[in-house]
C-alpha cells in the first residue's frame, strides 16, 4: 500500500479578516508536497490574501495555517526562519531597477547565506542557467522583455532553493507565448528538484494543463477543489460561470450592474 505525501500547506477552518471585513472564511485545503496546485479565482476574490496567510504577513482570525507540518509562526524570528524556506513571485516581480540580474538574483544569498564570493557567483549563475538567462546576468531590469524579467524573479525566488515556491499572479502583463514559457518553466522545476509550487492566477487555460491541484476561490471561500480534469467536467454554475467568462452567474462581482440596470 502506498503511502500519500505529506501535506506542505494545510488550513484548517481558517478566517482570514482585512481592514476589519471577513475576506476568506471556512478555508479547509491540502497541498501534497511535490505537487503543483493554481488557486483560480476572479479579481479581488482573496487569492492573494490567501497567500499572505502561508506567509505569515496575515495572521488568521480563526482556525490554523501549517506549511511543512507546523503552525506558521507569529514571533518574528521563527518566522523569518520559516519564509526561508519559501520562494516567492511577486506579481510585480520586484526586481531592484539599479542592481543587475545577477545583482538582484544574488541578494537573498547575500542576506542569509555567508558564502565565499566565488561559490555565490556560481550558484547565481546555477539560477540563471535554470531559467534560461544565463546570458542575461549584466542585464538591468530595464533592459529585459517581460517575460524575461519574470523569469529573472523567479531565479531571485529559487536562489535558497525553497522547498515551496508561491507565485502571485506569474502571467500578468504577459503574452500568450510568454505565459506558456513561464508556466512550463515552473512545471519543470517542480518536476525536476520535487518543489512543491503554489500558483495564484486566473489566467484558466494557461494553468490548468500543468498543474495536479485545482482551487477555486470565489464569493468569500473555496469553491472547488480536486483535480483539472473533475474542475473541467464540472456542471456547477457557478464554476461554469468562472472557466466560461460569463458575466452573469453565482459570482458576484463589486459595482457590476445587475440585469435589470444593464437593460
Amino acid at each position: 500500500m502506498s503511502v500519500p505525501p505529506a501535506n506542505a500547506v494545510r488550513l484548517s477552518s481558517v478566517r482570514l479578516d482585512r481592514g476589519g471585513r471577513t475576506i476568506l472564511r471556512g478555508l479547509d485545503l491540502d497541498i501534497p508536497q511535490g505537487s503543483m496546485t493554481t488557486v483560480l479565482g476572479p479579481s479581488g476574490t482573496g487569492k492573494s490574501t490567501l497567500l499572505a496567510a502561508i506567509t505569515g504577513e496575515l495572521v488568521p482570525v480563526e482556525g490554523r495555517v501549517e506549511v511543512f507540518g507546523t503552525e506558521v509562526p507569529r514571533r518574528p524570528r521563527p518566522l523569518l526562519e520559516m519564509r526561508k524556506r519559501l520562494g516567492v513571485l511577486l506579481q510585480g516581480n520586484g526586481l531592484l531597477t539599479d542592481l543587475t540580474v545577477a545583482e538582484n538574483v544574488a541578494l537573498p544569498l547575500r542576506a542569509h547565506a555567508r558564502l565565499p564570493e566565488p561559490v555565490l557567483h556560481r550558484l547565481v549563475a546555477m539560477k540563471l542557467d535554470a531559467v534560461g538567462l544565463g546570458a542575461a546576468a549584466d542585464l538591468y531590469p530595464r533592459e529585459l522583455s517581460g517575460g524575461m524579467a519574470r523569469r529573472a524573479a523567479l531565479a531571485r525566488a529559487l536562489a535558497l532553493d525553497p522547498p515551496l515556491l508561491l507565485c502571485d499572479e506569474p502571467l500578468t502583463g504577459l503574452d500568450p507565448i510568454a505565459s506558456s514559457v513561464i508556466m512550463q518553466l515552473l512545471r519543470r522545476l517542480n518536476q525536476t528538484l520535487g518543489l512543491t509550487c503554489i500558483v495564484i492566477s486566473h489566467h484558466v487555460r494557461e494553468t490548468l494543463p500543468v498543474c495536479d491541484q485545482a482551487v477555486v476561490i470565489a464569493n468569500g471561500g473555496i469553491a472547488f477543489a480536486g483535480t483539472p480534469a473533475a474542475l473541467e467536467a464540472s456542471d456547477d454554475p457557478l464554476l461554469r460561470q468562472f472557466l466560461n467568462g460569463d458575466a452573469e452567474g453565482p459570482i458576484n462581482f463589486e459595482g457590476a450592474p445587475t440585469a435589470r440596470e444593464a437593460a
